[in-house]
């Protein structure tokens, strides 16, 4: 068995409502590559078992594991979101109670890591999981509401929102922010929003040809979607330190915005 991590406990918070709160880990919260404090992107709700992606930082997740299954939804499957589908026999290693493990990925996704990802030349043992084509909506064991929608960025990409009864979240990376794109609508009310920031300078030509986000532009398209909290990842692996992020201009924009950072616990 492998219970809650010894220094990572989670708890559930109780809203002053009465009803247990939501909690989001952040287990991966670079792009492109890994730096010393940061692994690529992954994020998990425990409690539920799902996670979102899943680069380098899937490694964590034995850690916070809470459930007998585990249901994995990739926004696209570059490098830095898909390598950590080759963790799981580590995964099953340390959580042995651990029973199915599905990844879901939209169709040209999946033939494309079974093709390459998997290759004999590349990774010669197939991973102990289950590929499956993304549904268009997704019910989690305790009845929240997984949906997807389009997001630009080469090769393709999707964005991802969880609603249930009292909250919501919402997921966006690798795309180009801008506060009159289609997915503004998607996101809109979300109680969380965790969005793609590689950008921490306003550069408009790079954010197009890479088809990522600069930080200027993800806090307006939190103020248009309204939303109640923004936090920031897949962030540039060559900030050194997050002191060389300035929120202050961001803030006058949209208030609630800060940093995401790997082991972040979010409750909502």
């Amino acid at each position: 068995m492998n219970p809650l991590p010894r220094a990572y406990n989670i708890r559930i918070v109780t809203a002053p409502h009465g009803e247990a709160r939501m909690k989001l880990v952040l287990l991966g919260t670079t792009g492109y590559h890994a730096n010393d404090r940061r692994q690529t992107a992954c994020l998990m709700l425990p409690e539920v078992g799902v996670v979102f992606d899943a680069g380098s930082g899937f490694y964590r997740v034995s850690e916070y594991l809470q459930t007998d299954e585990l249901a994995i939804f990739l926004s696209h499957v570059h490098l830095d979101h898909s390598q950590g589908l080759t963790y799981t026999f580590d995964l099953r290693a340390e959580a042995p109670q651990l029973g199915r493990v599905t990844a879901y990925l939209e169709p040209d996704k999946l033939a494309a890591t079974k093709k390459h990802l998997l290759a004999d030349l590349l990774f010669p043992v197939m991973p102990p999981l289950e590929l499956h084509p993304l549904p268009s909506e997704f019910t989690l064991r305790d009845g929240g509401r997984l949906t997807h929608f389009p997001l630009r960025h080469p090769g393709g990409s999707v964005g991802f929102r969880v609603d249930w009864p009292g909250r919501s979240f919402a997921y966006v990376t690798d795309t180009t922010a801008h506060p009159d794109a289609a997915y503004v609508e998607k996101i809109r009310g979300v109680d969380l929003l965790v969005h793609e920031c590689y950008f921490v300078e306003d550069c408009p030509e790079q954010a197009e040809l890479t088809g990522h986000s600069c930080l200027n532009e993800v806090v307006k398209v939190a103020a248009k979607a309204n939303v109640g909290r923004l936090v920031l990842v897949h962030i540039n692996p060559l900030v050194k330190d997050d002191s060389e992020i300035d929120l202050t201009a961001a803030k006058k924009v949209f208030r609630n915005t800060e940093i995401g950072v790997d082991r972040m616990e979010i409750e909502f």
